[in-house]
């Protein structure tokens, strides 16, 4: 029987075939051929009947039914498909389903496994879901970094915050992070090194406020932007009224400044230092300070009192008062030290002549004091105003005067504290030099220098001798 390439019946076929056999038949009876001769028993007996040969065209439907199958597996083969049923499996010629593939990797001629759709698509599932987490740390970290959306970033309310003297960046943003000036001490600390400005932050006392931008505190520290703030630079060894008259800038009032510290306000109380008055002089803290426009001025007094307080814990007052002096002696005598010496490394063998000088009752002698009670800072003093009877003339009195001629600095503070450990009485301005001093232990030597300062200040016309 014919069969199309798929291996099914064509009924075509079968129909040319039925009127073929019907032609053949009728020629048979025109034309009868011979006879065919039977079959001997013992052909018969030795095999049994021997089946009738196909006829040639059954033998060819055949052939084309089993190469159309053949190409039917081929191509399925090719394409991965699984192959339809045919008469053949059912007990045609050929007979059955055509093999599988091999369900291995391995083995001759078993392809690689192929892998199911369902993995393929939760692989490619996590991978996206990886790559929209990673997308969304990284827009996080952006944010966070350069704060784009933080404004100007100036922050609320103020927070003073003192960067000690050799601080780096890391300190110095986790002093921020600390005070609530920024959110992220880790952050800040990037920021500033991309900035390359962790050097530029010098050791003081800055007027910032919470919650700052990275960028707006960085400004603020570089003084690259005040924020509509009022910078107030206090030098050391001043007293209230110099800075009242000299230092405080345009906006702020002098006269109200002088009046807030004549007297101690609320909350500081400087009896607590051993103090016999409530005048604040000495406690003024010499620093760098911001004022927003339109503050009051009680505002820099209480910065300058709190910045006082933190400073003065950090000071070592063993010593002092082993010689039987509070912390307020050793305010007085580091006011005197910031007044004579200038030069850092001469401030603990100035304090060491007025540690002996006291010890052995001899008056101090520094004119320092006469010039803090006549106000008279520039022009040399007059004879009358040395004659003066006030208990602040340590030329009259012997002792420490009854209170500070300024407002120091730690450095002095510290050594009033600690004083160098020498038997200098004296002290004289060395010729030729900007602010250095002559030591001498005697009297006779410390002569010895007062004319060696007095032939070079009249060989210069009665000008200093000195290269400042």
């Amino acid at each position: 029987m014919e069969t199309d390439e798929f291996g099914r019946d064509d009924p075509a076929a079968i129909e040319r075939e039925r009127r073929r056999q019907e032609r053949e038949a009728r020629r048979r009876k025109r034309d009868p051929g011979p006879s065919e001769p039977k079959p001997s028993k013992a052909s018969a007996t030795e095999g049994g009947p021997e089946p009738a040969p196909r006829a040639p065209a059954q033998r060819g439907i055949g052939r084309r039914a089993a190469a159309g199958r053949e190409s039917l597996r081929r191509r399925l083969a090719r394409g991965g498909g699984k192959p339809p049923r045919t008469p053949a499996a059912d007990g045609g010629d050929g007979g059955g389903r055509p093999p599988r593939r091999p369900s291995g990797g391995g083995g001759e001629g078993g392809g690689p496994r192929r892998r199911p759709r369902a993995a393929n698509y939760r692989a490619r599932r996590i991978a996206a879901l990886g790559f929209a987490l990673a997308g969304i740390l990284i827009a996080w970290f952006l944010i966070a970094f350069f704060q784009p959306f933080a404004g100007e970033g100036l922050g609320e309310g103020d927070v003073a915050v003192e960067i000690p003297e050799g601080s780096d960046a890391g300190e110095i943003a986790s002093l921020l992070e600390e005070q609530g000036v920024v959110s992220s001490a880790r952050l800040f600390e990037w920021r500033l090194r991309l900035a390359d400005k962790g050097d530029e932050i010098q050791a003081d006392t800055y007027n910032l406020a919470q919650d700052m931008s990275y960028g707006a505190a960085i400004d603020r520290l570089t003084g690259e932007d005040t924020g509509g703030l009022l910078t107030v630079t206090i030098p050391e060894g001043l007293d209230r009224r110099q800075i009242a008259a000299d230092v405080l800038p345009e906006g702020v009032s002098s006269e109200e400044y002088l009046q807030l510290t004549e007297t101690a306000p609320q909350g500081f109380n400087p009896a607590r230092y051993g103090a016999k008055n409530r005048n604040l002089e000495g406690f003024l803290f010499p620093a760098t300070y911001e004022l927003k426009k339109g503050r009051p001025v009680s505002r820099l007094v209480d910065e300058q009192l709190e910045h006082f307080k933190r400073s003065f814990t950090k000071v070592d007052l063993s010593f002092a008062k082993k010689k039987n002096l509070n912390a307020y002696d050793v305010l007085i005598i580091a006011s005197l030290i910031e007044r004579e010496a200038m030069v850092a490394k001469e401030r603990p063998l100035i304090a060491s002549v007025i540690y002996n000088r006291l010890r052995e009752g001899i008056p101090l002698g520094i004119d320092a004091t006469v010039r803090f009670v006549t106000g008279n800072w520039k022009r040399p003093l007059r004879q009358s105003e040395l004659d003066n009877p006030s208990p602040y003339n340590t030329r009259q009195v012997a002792g420490l005067p009854p209170g500070p001629i300024g407002n120091p600095g730690l450095d002095s503070i510290r050594a009033a504290a600690r004083p160098a450990k020498s038997n200098y009485l004296f002290y004289v301005v060395k010729v030729d030099s900007c602010g250095e001093h002559k030591f001498a232990e005697t009297d006779a030597e410390f002569q010895a220098y007062v004319n060696e300062y007095n032939r070079a200040r009249e060989a210069r016309g009665g000008k200093s001798p000195t290269k400042c």
